[in-house]
């Protein structure tokens, strides 16, 4: 029999959120938010032998029932490998996608926080996107070259400058390509 008591671990990914600095504390946060929802389907699911809640002792009366629920299933000898319908069937769209890659340990959204140096006319900042266009914002480089943010599209093949603080940027188109709207040129 394998116990697992969700105070345990909702506290344990609570400690683990509060290290790092404000973007990876972000990112624990979501992580944190994807384990929980994964977990609480878990708990769910209907194949388990046995599921019961009760009240911690240690837990304040006003706590919500689910963070006091306890779990006891069979440990089998060979480990199942789950699938994304196993622990959130009703998923759809870009959810299912996020929770697939999480599944996988692959970041599908690190796409949306381009990190690196500033970028120059002979190596630009280089920008993934999915689509052949993208709009992005210029927060301009760090300390005294910070400026408000600028936006602006971007668009394969066509390196821009931030008119502020003449940053480069370039785009990689690392999906399908085409429209992001999926218009086309064909007005």
């Amino acid at each position: 029999m394998v116990a697992i008591h969700i105070d345990s671990v909702s506290e344990y990914l609570c400690s683990w959120c509060l290290e790092g600095d404000r973007r990876k504390r972000e990112e624990r946060h979501f992580l944190r938010s994807i384990t929980l929802i994964m977990l609480r389907r878990f708990l769910s699911h209907s194949n388990l032998k046995s599921l019961h809640t009760a009240l911690s002792p240690s837990r304040p009366r006003f706590a919500a029932p689910l963070l006091t629920r306890h779990v006891t299933a069979q440990s089998g000898a060979s480990s199942v490998r789950k699938r994304v319908e196993d622990v959130v069937p009703i998923a759809t769209g870009h959810e299912r996608e996020e929770i697939q890659a999480s599944l996988e340990g692959r970041d599908i959204l690190e796409i949306n926080h381009p990190e690196g140096p500033f970028g120059t006319k002979e190596a630009p900042a280089i920008v993934k996107s999915y689509f052949d266009r993208r709009i992005i914002g210029c927060p301009g480089g760090e300390g005294e070259d910070e400026h408000d943010v600028v936006w602006f599209w971007l668009e394969n093949g066509k390196p821009h400058e931030c008119p502020v603080c003449s940053q480069y940027f370039e785009l990689k188109v690392v999906g399908p390509g085409g429209d992001p709207y999926g218009h086309g040129d064909h007005h």
